[in-house]
């Protein structure tokens, strides 16, 4: 008997122990102990470098209408075929470097060299007829003065040298046009260039006007973009412009407006505006999309960095730094500086303010921060030290 009372109290002992909480447990329980990890989160202090603060202060931020359009090449020729005739060779490719007056397409020259020895040889008769009109004019010359011929035949001998006269002129223009026929069916550069666009191959029938070859100066390189007509007054010619080219991603290049145009377009109401590039920094590729903005106006404004700004949704904050605690601060953003990249802030911040640079995911409203004093500094303080209390 008291052996089971034995064994019956050892098992109720056995049960309570099983039942009884842990130590994080009996300090009240599960909800507790996450109590305690988040306090000890608001509690760690988060060390920065003074490279990882950033003062907000005034800027310029320049602003104007917005310029789109596409980079084209000033010089650019569209060579067309002046005589009709069979493309007979296509000496360049697309991309390949030309020289002015370098032979770019070869036509077919038969039936025109033909046509210029016709008018050689007519030139030639011309010239003999006129040789015979003029010994005839002197013979009869001759004649009227011993009285052996009469007036009127020498005024008919005069009358055929001043015609034949006048068919060895025609004879020469009819030549001089031939041979300039002759000499297009040699399509050449006219500037040293780029070909663009090839149009033809060896074979291709060339009517007169038809596209042969397209060649371009990669130096004359524009910007020829668009402005909305109800912006096109404070736009002059001058202004400064700064915009992005397609096709070269993170690369702003700069620009100075070199024509205005004096009319705008009927269907879109846009006015197109000239610029050129204001430095050697330019693209060498033609038909490129461009965007930018006209700096029409320079004004001072609160300016920001964008991996200054977290954004979430369609607000943007930033952490402040405001009695050794982390702030969450939304703000009122304004217009972009396509110059710098930075951020108009209209609200939310002042003159002054400090902001993590760089915020990371972890930091979190209220949050204590520390300035850590840099390696090089604290280094050169303590032989300082060391050597005062010597």
């Amino acid at each position: 008997m008291l052996r089971n009372t034995l064994t019956a109290l050892a098992i109720a002992a056995a049960l309570i122990a099983c039942g009884k909480p842990d130590g994080a447990s009996q300090a009240g329980g599960p909800e507790a102990a996450a109590k305690d990890g988040k306090d000890a989160k608001k509690q760690a202090r988060l060390l920065i470098a003074p490279e990882d603060l950033l003062t907000v202060q005034s800027n310029s931020l320049a602003s104007g209408p917005v310029i789109t359009g596409s980079i084209q090449p000033e010089r650019k020729a569209d060579l067309r075929a002046e005589v009709g005739a069979v493309v007979l060779q296509v000496l360049k490719e697309n991309g390949e470097v030309v020289r002015k007056g370098d032979l770019l397409v070869r036509l077919d020259e038969t039936s025109i060299r033909d046509s210029v020895t016709s008018a050689e040889e007519a030139v030639r008769s011309a010239r003999q007829v006129l040789d015979q009109a003029e010994r005839m004019l002197e013979r009869n010359k001759t004649l009227r003065t011993s009285g052996m011929t009469s007036m009127q035949a020498l005024e008919d001998a005069e009358v055929r040298r001043n015609s034949a006269q006048s068919e060895v002129v025609a004879a020469k223009a009819r030549l001089a046009q031939a041979r300039q026929q002759l000499e297009r069916t040699s399509v050449r550069a006219p500037f040293d260039g780029i070909v663009s666009e090839r149009k033809v191959s060896s074979g291709d029938t060339a009517q007169v006007g038809k596209e042969l070859i397209k060649v371009i100066d990669p130096s004359s390189m524009r910007f020829e973009g668009l402005v909305s007509a109800d912006k096109i007054g404070v736009v002059k010619v001058g202004q400064n412009v700064l915009f992005r080219v397609n096709g070269y991603p993170g690369q702003n290049f700069q620009g100075r407006i070199k024509r205005v145009d004096p009319a705008a377009n009927p269907v879109t109401r846009q006015v197109e505006v000239l610029v050129e590039f204001a430095d050697k920094l330019q693209p060498r590729v033609a038909g490129l999309y461009a965007e930018g903005r006209v700096e029409a106006e320079t004004s001072n404004a609160l300016m920001i960095p964008a991996s200054a700004m977290v954004q979430a949704g369609d607000s943007n904050y930033v952490w402040k730094i405001k009695d050794n605690k982390l702030a969450k601060t939304n703000l009122a953003l304004g217009a972009r500086d396509e110059r710098t990249g930075m951020w108009q802030v209209t609200a939310g911040l002042a003159a002054g303010d400090l902001l993590l640079r760089t915020p990371g995911s972890t930091v979190h409203d209220g949050q204590s921060v520390q300035l850590t004093t840099p390696k090089n500094v604290a280094s050169a303080a303590q032989p300082a030290a060391a050597s005062k209390g010597n």
